[in-house]
């Protein structure tokens, strides 16, 4: 990639026409009304630009598979979603349902509680399998925190994402996100508002996984799927930047760039996703 490419921003007219018009139903009444008191955030506050939606499907289930540089995030993906017209549905830690009005925002919406390191953490893969073939919309983060990278860009995933878009054979749709860690970086809990800084999610057509719909779901095959689906979230991010990602992905396991996958693994050996943070 050389030079910034030339993405235009949300003309005050544009947001406007997406206030009135957004998706409203189907998201409960408390996610609802946390999405119309964070709206205007969004669409006053923030330079934003977005492009790609068509790339979104209008119907059916779909698993959004987005980069993670920013608490913040979902808000902005949730605007993203909802003005192509689809309700996200969203995994998240079960720490959260803990809190008495989180809890209440993230039920209400249909959101899958992720139970860390516990026997049920596999409920959460269910969950998301059983709302895909309801023909909800899925957004997974496959870093499940957010990028360790030095220089923002994604990381190494976890293979989660992968298993399920096999198990389903529903479309995987690579989003990049940016800007987002200007407002709130991951090391802050107080958002930086003004001046007002530009965001843009760019949105790109189902990533290609015919190659593994009939091999066997080993760790080695899932984890080939999953840096598929990690490159293309990545050329996207580079457009958006202007500039060239590194050769290899940061390993957050390891701390450092990730290895050529190795050759197939005997037996299945599926490796486990944590929620996003």
């Amino acid at each position: 990639m050389t030079g910034p490419r030339p993405d235009r921003m949300l003309t005050g007219w544009e947001k406007v026409s997406l206030t009135l018009r957004r998706r409203r139903r189907g998201s409960g009444f408390w996610f609802g009304l946390a999405i119309e008191l964070l709206w205007p955030v969004v669409m006053v506050l923030t330079r934003l630009g977005w492009r790609g939606g068509e790339h979104v499907p209008r119907t059916g289930g779909a698993l959004l598979a987005i980069n993670h540089v920013s608490i913040s995030d979902p808000i902005f993906d949730t605007a993203f979603v909802l003005s192509h017209g689809r309700i996200p549905r969203y995994l998240a830690k079960s720490e959260l349902w803990s809190i008495p009005v989180v809890r209440s925002v993230l039920g209400g919406g249909g959101h899958i509680p992720v139970d860390r390191g516990s026997v049920r953490a596999g409920d959460a893969y269910r969950e998301a399998i059983e709302a895909l073939r309801r023909g909800e919309l899925v957004v997974f983060y496959p870093e499940a925190t957010f990028t360790r990278d030095p220089d923002g860009w994604p990381m190494k995933a976890m293979n989660g994402i992968a298993r399920i878009a096999l198990v389903t054979g529903v479309p995987v749709i690579p989003v990049a996100n940016w800007g987002t860690q200007d407002i709130l970086p991951p090391s802050s809990r107080t958002p930086r508002l003004w001046p007002r800084r530009r965001v843009m999610i760019v949105a790109g057509p189902p990533v290609d996984l015919s190659e593994f719909a009939d091999r066997p779901r080993t760790r080695t095959n899932l984890d080939r799927a999953t840096a598929t689906i990690m490159a293309e979230i990545t050329a996207l991010v580079a457009q958006v930047r202007g500039e060239q990602p590194p050769a290899q992905p940061f390993d957050a396991a390891v701390m450092r760039p990730a290895p050529d996958p190795q050759p197939p693994a005997a037996g299945p050996d599926l490796q486990r996703e944590r929620p996003a943070s």
